[in-house]
């Protein structure tokens, strides 16, 4: 076993110490998405802070300087809050934002949709160029013309805009809530789909909508809409424009028999909207295109379809816009790209991809398909900028060490020395909260001689002779890593209340090579778990971690692994399930997207690896948590589980109806329980069981609101 100390360190280390009060946590300002002006002198990004009831995060966008000589700036205020920053090649900025417009038209809704404003360049008051009753989503601009592209639902009657509206309205004033489906999928994550269906609309941002007169009214976009008659092709789908504003390229999903679906690449004309097939490749989803800046190729997302046998592989590809020359890049790289964006030249593309529990940037050339590291950090980059010359990438960066805060990459000294290179801070909207511990990296070995690697995050007073008790925390996926901050599952609450955390990357996880997720394809039960006990074994052998006070913890798939755990082994004083999967015959035909689920869920692999099967075994107390619009994993799975463990586990309810098992039920909260209020509950329950089992405290604290 080996122990390593990340090199990353946060941007500013401020003396408040929020992670020692929950409710000072969720407060915390939260940075995401970048945007950089197409003269790469302007850098936009978002900070999300509660609002003022303190149940909601609201969005402002934010300036940071690129050559981080100025502070950061706050461009945007509204209690509505703004998204979807983007530049128009003229340096103004357009975003999304349902805040009140003095010029809009009676609203359709008590609720105003989200509108697209212009914020000018020159520093003017920010307006409204364009509206729809259903509102905006993402915005895309194409950068060598003043030409946006907007996602935008409709309603499939609706005859024109007006109609849209109408009928819209009609469903609310008359409280119908009700969705015809004709085919599969109905739900997705945590919404219903349908029964509006996504477009896309272009529309030209010319001088003269940019500059007004006074006393003149605020003119808007004429928006077209260049995807009609779609149906729901488009759901869930990415859409990229040309830089000459003439074509969008978008993924495009395909019905197929028994429910199943798939999606090609098409390229659609705005002008005509006309539609034609760019890939079509039935082994695999393809998406996530972007179009190179000289126009001539796509590249895009090939994702293999599973089976039972083999895992899905992702893989970088290229195709002429004209549909020609379609090849893989990298094909010998044995990680998943994703992430990618072009270099000003379009002779190579800048990729992000999970390595070792991190997340560098990579170079992948178009010429000959070879892959460099670029960035040294122990942290994982998002949000890829790169500025017009090619020599300064922008980024944000986050780590178990800082929440994500913008950086720059100075790509020129990396080409020169052929060295990955450290990301140097620009100034944050926000500094970095001060940790309560440290973190170290550990590893072991699994008994079929795999390499198990894990973060561990250590209070500061963990010592031999103040050993810490442990905490195993199981990521989700199950196909993911532990590599970067997370906001809702941050083991620093725990570790400022004394707990060690370990956070391992067992079979499944990426960033190991593809041979290290089929260990643990269509076995959950085998090398996964056998994998969470040997980095358990490692951590416990240290001697700063008390071996005999444990627990373990896990959502989603990790709520799986922490139901397997519960089912094979009492070497836990305490096991919390999150939104988890419980019985695999009754989750595979529920879950939102069980098409995907059942290329691996053969009958046989879900009676194998189906943790309900082993609850008799179960002698650790359990606190299960789920929310009631949870769709990915249904609320179903948290109830059968809650009755088995009362009426079937090894500490079912006694003849007075007494039981340790606890049960944490959020009916509005979906799969990640969102909301700033039940987060600090869901935190303050948790924190409490753990106390009493682990920790032996006899009467827990429990919110007073929970009644």
């Amino acid at each position: 076993m080996t122990a390593t100390t990340p090199a990353t360190t946060p941007a500013s280390t401020p003396e408040p110490k929020p992670f020692h009060d929950v409710e000072e946590y969720v407060a915390l300002p939260r940075v995401s998405g970048l945007a950089l002006s197409t003269d790469g002198r302007r850098l936009v990004t978002a900070v999300a802070t509660l609002d003022a009831k303190r149940t909601a995060y609201v969005t402002a966008l934010w300036e940071v300087d690129p050559s981080g000589g100025r502070p950061a700036r706050r461009l945007t205020r509204s209690a509505k809050g703004e998204s979807s920053a983007a530049f128009m090649p003229s340096g103004d900025l357009l975003f999304t934002s349902a805040r009140p417009d003095p010029e809009l038209r009676e609203a359709a809704a008590d609720e105003p949709a989200p509108a697209l404003w212009l914020l000018p360049a020159d520093g003017a008051e920010a307006r409204v160029v364009a509206d729809r009753a259903a509102g905006f989503g993402g915005v895309r601009v194409a950068t060598d013309a003043g030409v946006v592209l907007l996602d935008s639902d409709v309603l499939p009657r609706a005859l024109d805009d007006a109609d849209d509206e109408r009928l819209r309205k009609a469903r609310t004033d008359k409280k119908v809530g009700a969705i015809l489906h004709t085919g599969y999928p109905v739900r997705y994550w945590d919404h219903d789909l349908g029964p509006a269906e996504p477009h896309l609309f272009a529309a030209t941002v010319s001088a003269d909508l940019i500059a007004t007169r006074a006393g003149d009214p605020d003119p808007r976009l004429e928006l077209r809409d260049v995807t009609p008659l779609v149906g729901r092709a488009l759901t869930e789908q990415a859409a990229a424009i040309s830089p000459d504003g003439r074509t969008v390229v978008a993924g495009w999903s395909v019905p197929l028999a028994r429910g199943e679906q798939r999606s090609r690449l098409v390229a659609i004309e705005i002008a005509t909207s006309e539609r034609r097939i760019l890939v079509d490749d039935p082994d695999a989803d393809l998406g996530s295109p972007i179009v190179s800046p000289d126009g001539r190729w796509v590249a895009y997302s090939r994702e293999t379809l599973a089976a039972p046998d083999s895992a899905p592989r992702v893989e970088l590809w290229v195709v002429g816009l004209d549909g020609s020359g379609a090849r893989q890049l990298a094909a010998g790289w044995d990680r998943w790209p994703h992430g990618a964006i072009w270099a000003p030249d379009s002779a190579s593309l800048l990729v992000l991809a999970d390595d070792d529990g991190r997340g560098p940037v990579f170079r992948v050339d178009l010429r000959t398909a070879s892959v460099a590291r670029l960035t040294s950090d122990d942290a994982v980059f998002s949000d890829l900028q790169v500025s017009p010359d090619g020599s300064t990438l922008y980024a944000l960066r986050a780590s178990y060490v800082a929440p994500a805060h913008p950086v720059r990459i100075d790509l020129a000294a990396a080409a020169s020395s052929g060295r990955p290179v450290a990301a140097t801070p620009l100034p944050a909207p926000a500094p970095a909260p001060a940790l309560p511990g440290r973190l170290t990296e550990i590893e072991t070995t699994a008994a079929d001689g795999s390499r198990v690697r894990s973060w561990l995050a250590l209070p500061d007073d963990a010592s031999p002779t103040h050993p810490a008790p442990l905490l195993l925390w199981i990521h989700g996926g199950p196909l993911g890593s532990w590599n970067a901050w997370s906001w809702r599952w941050n083991p620093w609450l725990l570790v400022a209340r004394g707990y060690a955390v370990l956070l391992p990357d067992p079979a499944l996880s990426t960033g190991y090579g593809q041979a290290f997720v089929e260990r643990g394809w269509g076995s959950w039960g085998g090398a996964p778990f056998t994998d969470l006990m040997a980095a358990t074994d490692a951590a416990i052998a240290r001697p700063d971690i008390d071996a005999a006070r444990t627990a373990a913890m896990g959502g989603s798939f990790g709520g799986y692994m922490a139901n397997w755990v519960a089912g094979h082994t009492d070497r836990f004083r305490a096991i919390v399930t999150h939104a988890s999967l419980w019985a695999l015959d009754q989750f595979g035909p529920t879950t939102d997207v069980s098409y995907y689920w059942q290329r691996e869920m053969t009958a046989e692999m879900a009676d194998e690896n189906s943790p309900h099967r082993h609850v008799g075994k179960i002698v650790t107390p359990m606190l299960v948590v789920h929310g009631d619009k949870d769709y990915r994993v249904p609320i179903s799975e948290g109830l059968r589980l809650w009755y088995d463990l009362v009426s079937r586990s090894g500490l079912a309810a006694d003849d007075d109806g007494v039981t340790p098992h606890r049960f944490l039920y959020f009916p509005g909260e979906n799969h990640w329980v969102l909301s700033p209020q039940h987060a600090i509950i869901w935190y303050q329950v948790v924190e409490a069981f753990l106390a009493q089992h682990v920790l032996g405290d006899a009467a827990p604290r429990l919110p007073e609101l929970l009644g």
